[in-house]
């Protein structure tokens, strides 16, 4: 990710997005509306979006930082209500009379919930603006973790739990198109990087701060914690202003006395993104290798990222004889993890990505070369979880291990940015969104799944071949960023879609 850094606008770093809107319509040159179309007119006074001050391109910095900080926290909201109830399994068990299986679905149910929120969410965003979906997010979301709290029904407790998730998905999957409404291309390295941790680092500190409501106060107080986030939230986007731009076009041009163009039909908006965030995505996870391949690989590691939300607790109390609260304090080698893979990726970004830069024209430059992180956290996942499934055991001082689970989230979030990064620069238009989506639908379907079967795998094959299992997963699936590398410009070729020639 390249350095922040204030550069003079032109049309040759100005995004798709603004070209797009960017339209100078003196004395009768074309209004643009909401989708990209104009309208004429004779009389119509001068006026260009481009330079209006209400261009969120055009926002002083502090007001762009805080918008950043206003998506950043309620994705690290969202998220953390995600895994904190994972130190409850116990307690769901004993409180409800379910199996073990059974009592991970509050867990699983959330994650799941995830992936199938956009699905309303985005048409939403497209029609009344990004604030309503942020607005929506931690104030359903928060009503919902209340309920939680206060249920005495398993079915119940896990119905709520899944609308909790449900109206806060929209907000995290609208956050990389909040920042590319508000940060030129140039800016977005380091926006893009912090605004990608806060959901990782949200899973990672839930069970910490979850190990000792549940010791403590049961529970029930994971999910009235998750209620005061999502206050504190509301208060951030209370302050934080809308970014959409077809919607703050609307509201200028109707300031200015302008002739302001009708929205789309809400209906048309919807079909349009059942086909770019559902049908279309699951043709290209089938069709496009690019899509599938590195889909399943995400997919696979988010699992069992989620997988130890559990097996941790398992594996630390029975190997270590450790406590609850001792257990939960491990995953912080995860939250640590995540900033270290966060540091990886800028590294590769500004001694490797960056030297590639210098020799290709603007904008043209391969999308291979965004797959250096990502090679790089290959060799850490087999690695770590070999590392990991082979020193949990009571001869071994447990800080080697714990080091073995750092490695771990740093090769996964290394992988998981570059990639992201890798298939933006691959495909164009709406076919970003499509195979952005693919990828979130197969990650979650993974993250709601290995939980389910994790603690079994455990119990049946011990902490040593089940932690292997999951490694040979990541040995069988570390080719794929490295042939991408080296004959992705061929794989792009053969695409059915609109994707990068160069």
């Amino acid at each position: 990710m390249a350095e922040v850094e204030n550069l003079p606008r032109s049309h040759q770093d100005t995004p798709d997005e603004e070209k797009q809107l960017d339209t100078n319509f003196p004395n009768g040159t074309a209004i643009p509306t909401a989708d990209g179309s104009t309208t004429g007119g004779s009389q119509t006074p001068t006026w260009e979006w481009r330079d209006d001050p209400a261009n969120p391109y055009n926002w002083p910095k502090w007001k762009k930082n805080v918008q950043l900080a206003m998506i950043a926290i309620t994705a690290f909201s969202g998220s953390l209500a995600t895994s904190i109830v994972s130190p409850a399994h116990s307690q769901f068990m004993d409180q409800f009379g379910v199996s073990s299986t059974v009592a991970f679905l509050p867990l699983s149910l959330y994650v799941l919930s995830l992936g199938v929120g956009p699905v309303l969410g985005g048409p939403l965003s497209e029609v009344a603006g990004r604030r309503i979906v942020y607005l929506i997010a931690p104030t359903l979301g928060g009503i919902f973790s209340l309920a939680c709290g206060f249920t005495h029904s398993f079915a119940g407790l896990c119905i709520m739990r899944f609308l909790a998730g449900f109206f806060y998905a929209p907000s995290l999957a609208v956050g990389s198109g909040v920042l590319n409404e508000i940060y030129y291309p140039a800016e977005r390295g380091l926006p893009l990087a912090l605004f990608i941790l806060s959901p990782f680092l949200g899973p990672g500190l839930g069970p910490v701060l979850g190990v000792f409501l549940v010791d403590r106060k049961g529970w029930p107080w994971t999910q009235f914690t998750v209620v005061f986030l999502s206050v504190f939230t509301l208060i951030w986007v209370i302050i934080a202003p809308e970014t959409y731009h077809p919607v703050l076009m609307r509201r200028r041009m109707k300031q200015l006395g302008l002739e302001a163009p009708k929205q789309p039909p809400f209906m048309s908006v919807v079909s349009q993104f059942l086909t770019i965030g559902l049908f279309r995505p699951i043709h290209m996870i089938f069709t496009e290798p690019i899509v599938g391949v590195l889909g399943l690989y995400i997919a696979c590691e988010f699992g069992t990222l989620f997988l130890f939300f559990g097996a941790f607790f398992l594996i630390f109390e029975g190997t270590y004889g450790w406590t609850l609260v001792q257990s939960g304090l491990v995953f912080l080698a995860v939250a640590f993890g995540c900033v270290l893979g966060t540091v990886v990726v800028y590294l590769c970004d500004r001694f490797l990505y960056q030297s590639k830069v210098r020799h290709f024209p603007s904008n043209q430059v391969p999308p291979e070369y965004r797959l250096y992180s990502a090679m790089f956290g290959t060799l850490l996942l087999p690695t770590s979880l070999l590392w990991f499934g082979w020193s949990a055991r009571p001869s071994v001082n447990p800080a080697v291990p714990i080091i073995a689970i750092t490695l771990f989230a740093c090769g996964n979030l290394s992988l998981f940015i570059s990639t992201m990064q890798y298939t933006g620069d691959v495909y164009h238009r709406t076919n970003v969104a499509s195979a952005a989506s693919a990828n979130a639908l197969i990650r979650y379907i993974f993250g709601t799944v290995f939980p389910l079967f994790g603690l079994q795998m455990y119990r049946r094959l011990g902490t040593g071949w089940a932690t292997s299992v999951l490694a040979l997963i990541a040995l069988i699936l570390l080719p794929g960023p490295w042939l991408l590398f080296k004959y992705g410009k061929k794989v792009r070729a053969m695409s059915k879609y609109e994707t990068a020639s160069y």
